[in-house]
Formats: C-alpha cells, sequence, structure tokens
C-alpha cells in the first residue's frame, strides 16, 4: 500500500467511526470539499502535511493519533 492510499483508507475510517460526511469533515476542518474528495477518492496522492494536520484538527485528535494505524506499519518503498 502506498502512503496516499494508507491516508485515504484512514480518513474514510475515521470518518465511518464518527459517523461524519467527508463533506461535513471538509466544512469542520476548513478544507475544500473538492480537495478532501480528491484525497479520498485517490486522485491526489501527496496530501501535505499541513493538510492532514488541517483534518486532524477537524476531527480532534493529533497528528500522532493520525499516524498511530496499521495502515502505516508496512507501507510500500516511494522511492523506486
Amino acid at each position: 500500500m502506498t502512503i496516499g492510499e494508507a491516508v485515504k483508507q484512514r480518513i474514510l475510517g475515521l470518518c465511518e467511526e464518527r459517523q461524519l460526511t467527508v463533506n461535513k469533515l471538509s466544512n469542520t476542518c476548513g478544507i475544500t470539499q473538492s480537495t478532501l474528495n480528491n484525497i479520498t477518492s485517490g486522485r491526489n496522492n501527496s496530501t501535505t502535511i499541513s493538510t492532514i494536520k488541517k483534518i486532524c484538527d477537524g476531527l480532534e485528535i493529533t497528528v500522532t493519533e493520525f499516524f498511530t494505524s496499521e495502515l502505516f506499519e508496512h507501507l510500500e518503498q516511494e522511492i523506486k
């Protein structure tokens, strides 16, 4: 799994846990709906840490909590 796929799955999983739609999350964290939709649809595979921090703020979790997931344990090598 790539980092982009892991981020996408983590956001969708957190939304599901909190019974939030992606659109509601975008309003909560101050990210445009199109940006968040691009991340969660897989069209954007290079999300910045600044964007992830905003998502974390909207979910009221830390960046550490965001990345504390099995999704991030066995990522593919990015440098090829």
